[in-house]
């Protein structure tokens, strides 16, 4: 009897929870078909300079080069000779390329450490094949280059991270609701057209968006320790320890999230209870702690806690326009103390943050359900101090998302890391959905099937544009102009390994030519002769569409004879260089993608 009773126990749990595995697989499955639809169907090459600077710098890291770049700003070798100064009696070594480290050595500082170092772990488990592959299946189609297989796999990594972003989401949001309004929470952000093209633009979006919902999700779980009849007092300084870590890790993935640690530490102030200034402070030193390492090795390689990063308020103001600031050799600081500049650069740009990009937080219409359900008197106390630490993150984003604006943004407008306010959809989303349920429950329906058909038509609606990414006609996987990665790789191949090139975009040069490239200096002229003749010679210029694409009138013809675009607009015209200018030889073959100059036949 005993031996029966247990088989009938047996039988009954697995169809219980045999039934419910199954409903997890069969999702699971349906996610992966989703997935693999998405990257045959809409996959679209790197086209943001951040994701190929990231890569490259992780590429050296896994190659055990450790934190250097192949991507040099004339900025950078500018902090660099600042920094290592030769002694008074030998003033000419401080422009040797030693002293800006130019020998193939030249430490990453742009880039914040944590994202890098991730690829470089994802690559040392699996390297990729560098060269550009045109015979594959899949990598190309009928010869032609189509995908760039170190790209794609980044962008798979980046899709995990985007999966587990919808599961930490779906956690937050039964949390501060219901199972309900999580599981549409979870369903509008896997449905989000924005996170998927995140997801394969090689930018450290999704990994911030990840580390957010970490900090959201110990918030709510110490406001609910908080709310608890025996709160742990353990378990809320490990909570506060755990944001303050996790803060300090997004900081490390981009310097601008550590400006979140303010609304962290003020929520702990508001709502901390008993010792809620020891709560905030705890934060703030795990915080400290975490970043603290890597601020003292930029001070000692370049004598600034955060690089050529830290400089990125005064680009894009009117005395540095555009990326002058990183392209100059020899930049005017003065402008640097004034405070005109950044309130101008702040206004501007809040301006248009509020028009564009605040209204759609959280993709489409759900920015309106966002912003109606931050009105909506709730009553889980959870939910409801939770609503004030997303207002507090949203006032600092704005503002931070405003000054920290560089040239970046204006090359890649849609997918570029500068857009900090994208890591505020999943809090969008759940008080979106929240509001959204709210209303529903008020309207009587006369079949059960009438309301799920409600939400299924509600879901469409906000993820509209998604299901439009989906359907035909299919969107071409390559990012040109201007990039084309077998031309930038034949190109590179002709230089050898210790010299260098200079081109309007360094970061493709570094990243699928795997050598080192400065950014074109602020001129043609004196500029060059400074970089060519006194620190290292430049032995291949490539200019792209991006420059030979220039406006006729303004740029080529009267934008002045030591401007690249009239540069190029001679060579190519009139076959005219300047005089003494070294680099005077180019392949006609080059043509077809851009201009390519050389010191001598290489090819």
């Amino acid at each position: 009897m005993i031996i029966t009773e247990r088989i009938q126990t047996l039988i009954h749990a697995l169809e219980v929870k045999g039934s419910r595995w199954m409903n997890y697989a069969a999702l699971m499955l349906a996610v992966l078909a989703l997935a693999l639809w998405y990257d045959t169907h809409c996959y679209v090459d790197f086209s943001a300079p951040e994701a190929m600077d990231a890569a490259q710098v992780a590429r050296n890291i896994a190659e055990g080069r450790g934190f250097t770049t192949q991507f040099i700003r004339p900025f950078s070798v500018r902090l660099l000779q600042k920094h290592n100064h030769a002694a008074p009696a030998q003033p000419s070594s401080s422009n040797s390329p030693g002293a800006a480290r130019l020998n193939g050595d030249h430490p990453d500082l742009a880039n914040a450490p944590l994202y890098p170092l991730v690829l470089a772990g994802l690559m040392a488990l699996h390297m990729p094949a560098w060269p550009v592959e045109v015979n594959k299946p899949f990598w190309a189609d009928g010869g032609r280059f189509q995908r760039y297989q170190p790209e794609f796999l980044i962008a798979v990594f980046n899709q995990i991270l985007l999966l587990v972003a919808v599961w930490l989401t779906f956690l937050v949001a039964r949390t501060l609701f219901d199972a309900p309004a999580a599981w549409l929470a979870a369903i509008l952000m896997l449905a989000s057209d924005t996170l998927w093209r995140f997801s394969v633009s090689g930018l450290p979006t999704l990994l911030m968006l990840v580390i957010l919902l970490g900090v959201t999700w110990c918030i709510a779980t110490f406001e609910a320790t908080v709310q608890a009849p025996n709160a742990s007092e353990r378990r809320r300084i490990l909570l506060a320890v755990a944001a303050g870590l996790l803060t300090g890790l997004g900081m490390l993935t981009r310097y601008s999230f550590g400006w979140l640690i303010l609304p962290v530490a003020l929520y702990f102030i508001l709502f901390g209870r008993t010792r809620r200034v020891g709560l905030a402070i705890t934060s703030i030193l795990v915080f400290g702690v975490v970043v603290a390492p890597w601020i003292a090795r930029n001070l000692m390689v370049s004598g600034t806690p955060f690089g050529t990063a830290g400089y990125a308020v005064m680009e894009c103001t009117f005395p540095f326009p555009g990326s002058r600031l990183m392209q100059s050799l020899s930049p005017d600081m003065t402008s640097a103390h004034w405070l005109i500049p950044y309130l101008v650069k702040l206004q501007a740009n809040v301006r248009v943050l509020l028009q564009d990009d605040v209204p759609r937080l959280g993709g489409g219409w759900m920015g309106i359900l966002f912003y109606a359900g931050l009105l909506l008197g709730l009553r889980n106390v959870v939910a409801r101090h939770l609503r004030y630490f997303t207002m507090m993150c949203l006032g600092v984003l704005v503002i931070v998302s405003a000054l920290g604006q560089t040239e970046f943004s204006l090359l890649s407008p849609d997918m570029n890391s500068e857009n900090l306010l994208v890591l505020l959809m999943p809090l969008a989303v759940i008080f979106g959905v929240g509001f959204f349920l709210t209303l529903l429950s008020q309207m009587q329906f006369p079949a059960l099937s009438l309301r799920y058909g409600a939400i299924a038509l509600a879901v469409l609606l906000l993820r509209l544009q998604f299901v439009f990414a989906l359907l035909p006609p299919r969107t071409s996987p390559i990012a040109y102009p201007p990039y084309y990665p077998p031309d930038i790789q034949k190109f590179s191949a002709w230089i050898e390994p210790k010299e260098w090139m200079m081109s309007d975009v360094p970061w493709a040069v570094a990243w699928y030519g795997d050598r080192q490239c400065t950014w074109t200096t602020l001129n043609c002229q004196y500029e060059f002769v400074a970089l060519n003749d006194f620190i290292k010679p430049v032995s291949g210029l490539y200019l792209t569409l991006q420059t030979l694409n220039g406006k006729l009138l303004t740029e080529c013809i009267q934008g002045g004879v030591d401007n690249w675009s009239n540069f190029a607009y001679k060579t190519l015209v009139y076959n005219q260089l300047p005089d003494k200018f070294p680099l005077r030889q180019f392949p006609l073959e080059a043509l077809a993608s851009g201009l390519f100059l050389t010191d001598r036949q290489r090819w």
